[in-house]
């Protein structure tokens, strides 16, 4: 397989953005170049509801720059889309045959349903989640979904956005009491016409989108949030209310000063969260979650994958894609390592039973243990725990992702606990414990296969009192380290475990209760 790299241009109403996907000789999927140009289109739309040549001129020129980064990232196709700026400027036919003309891009004009399919496919293919709703705010249009059982089910796109609503209500870069009144009340009566808004009490809302990425990255610095991503995090509508009312407060050289907030944002932020606040409490919502993917992801899975754009299992997509951009694992070692963990989390759980999810995390982190030796042998735990840390391992939420790096890179209770300090916040005292549980138990499943021979084609597990007795059926050569390496484990194991570990590989086997 050779390597194959998409561009993919959105013409926003508040910034055009660029990201080249590349997929991987190992069949990975991930972003080789990104580029981003604030514009405020809507903003310069006229009062004949066009927008201007010298807004035009800009435009062209930042899609030539973008097509330059493309041919050198030697792109085999790119898709240009452009959103409510464009689709409702009176002079379209003109500005979309000046592109074509000046740069050769066609650009699809999307609806405003288009924009709420393509965000939502973004965001359901980057977090486990079933029900809830999802709002896009854009620069010149919202788009709200409901969504049930991973579907669409009702979709709206109202025609406001954070920079139209700046430029209607805000003055300064301030926003007044009055102002704000006005602003939701605009909003609200907007909501009214859709019926449907407030008949599902109690779901999250999740958010998609430049306005909502903001929040979640002031959010986590105002609270030194220790975890390095905005995706998949989680804001109650209380702590939203109190970080806007907080903004509304600063002048705006201020506001471009806070922490998390890009400058071309310090404005058109006020608005954007005014708008996410009315419907919040529209829509009965339990609490906001902020996701980092939307309209151009789904642009990618839509054109990369046509005929199945929708995953169906995002952390099984998500574990195979990050293990292909790290081939320098040995396959069939890791491979092993996984059946044997898991057959031996089976009958232990049996015997000592964990939360459901534990078995996810074993799961998890038994196929990325050996990740970090892409970066260097001698050190690959301390390297697979940062590279889990700081990937999109989407599907799991971020204290899940500290506990399954933690899991994967485990030598002893001491160097876990080295490895986490800095998120140890976000775990409590069980999740400590199941990190050294599970880590013991990722380690003896190594050990079983310390010489990467796949030796042990099937293997007998009993619990025998103290004993965790481990049969193979018929091993394929020697297992003289293999024993050695379990023996060295077989004290610490039992003091998390409860049971020693022992390798008997001269037994007849008991096949009653093989696995």
């Amino acid at each position: 397989m050779t390597e194959q790299r998409i561009g993919i241009i959105d013409i926003g109403s508040n910034s055009v953005r660029l990201v080249v996907y590349e997929r991987t000789a190992n069949g990975a999927h991930r972003v080789a170049d990104s580029s981003k140009r604030p514009a405020r289109l809507s903003e310069r739309i006229d009062e004949n509801g066009c927008l201007p040549g010298t807004a035009i001129d800009e435009l062209i020129d930042t899609l030539t720059h973008f097509t330059m980064i493309c041919t050198h990232n030697h792109t085999t196709s790119i898709r240009a889309v452009a959103t409510a700026a464009v689709r409702n400027a009176n002079n379209r036919p003109e500005i979309l045959n000046r592109i074509k003309t000046e740069t050769g891009l066609s650009i699809e004009l999307l609806s405003g349903e288009d924009e709420a399919s393509y965000g939502f496919l973004g965001m359901i293919n980057s977090l486990q989640i079933r029900d809830g709703l999802l709002i896009d705010i854009g620069g010149g249009s919202t788009e709200l979904s409901l969504f049930r059982n991973r579907a669409i089910v009702r979709t709206v796109s109202f025609p406001f956005g954070c920079v139209s609503l700046n430029k209607r209500f805000v003055a300064k870069g301030t926003l007044q009491d009055d102002d704000l009144k006005a602003l939701e009340t605009f909003v609200a009566e907007a909501v009214r016409h859709e019926s449907w808004i407030g008949d599902t009490p109690g779901l999250p809302l999740v958010g998609v989108g430049g306005t909502v990425r903001a929040l979640g990255k002031m959010h986590q610095a105002a609270y030194r949030y220790p975890f390095p991503q905005t995706h998949n995090y989680p804001v109650t509508g209380e702590q939203v209310d109190e970080l806007f009312h907080q903004m509304r407060k600063l002048p705006l050289d201020k506001r471009r000063k806070l922490p998390g907030l890009s400058k071309d944002r310090a404005d058109v932020v006020l608005p954007g969260v005014a708008i996410l606040r009315v419907l919040f409490r529209a829509t009965k919502a339990s609490y906001y979650r902020i996701c980092g993917a939307g309209l151009r992801d789904g642009l990618f899975h839509a054109t990369r994958f046509p005929n199945h754009p929708k995953l169906d299992d995002v952390l099984k997509y998500s574990l195979t894609n990050l293990s292909a951009l790290h081939p320098a694992a040995p396959k069939q070692h890791v491979l092993q390592v996984n059946r044997i963990a898991l057959e031996l989390f089976d009958v232990l759980n049996y015997e000592y039973p964990l939360q459901p999810q534990t078995r996810v995390l074993l799961d998890t982190a038994s196929q990325l243990f050996r990740i970090g030796a892409s970066i260097d042998y001698y050190e690959y735990a301390r390297h697979s725990f940062y590279l889990i840390i700081h990937s999109q391992l989407n599907g799991l939420t971020h204290r899940e992702m500290i506990m399954t790096a933690a899991i994967a890179s485990y030598k002893s209770k001491g160097r876990a606990r080295q490895h986490i300090s800095e998120y140890k916040e976000l775990l409590n005292e069980s999740d400590l414990a199941i990190i050294y549980k599970l880590g013991s138990l990722l380690q003896l499943s190594a050990a079983l296969d310390r010489t990467e021979t796949q030796a042990i084609a099937q293997l007998n597990v009993q619990l025998d009192g103290s004993q965790l007795l481990l049969r193979p059926i018929q091993p394929r050569g020697a297992l003289a380290v293999e024993r050695r390496e379990v023996e060295e484990l077989g004290t610490e194991f039992k003091k998390l475990w409860g049971v020693t570990p022992s390798l008997d590989y001269t037994s007849s086997p008991i096949p009653s209760t093989t696995l």
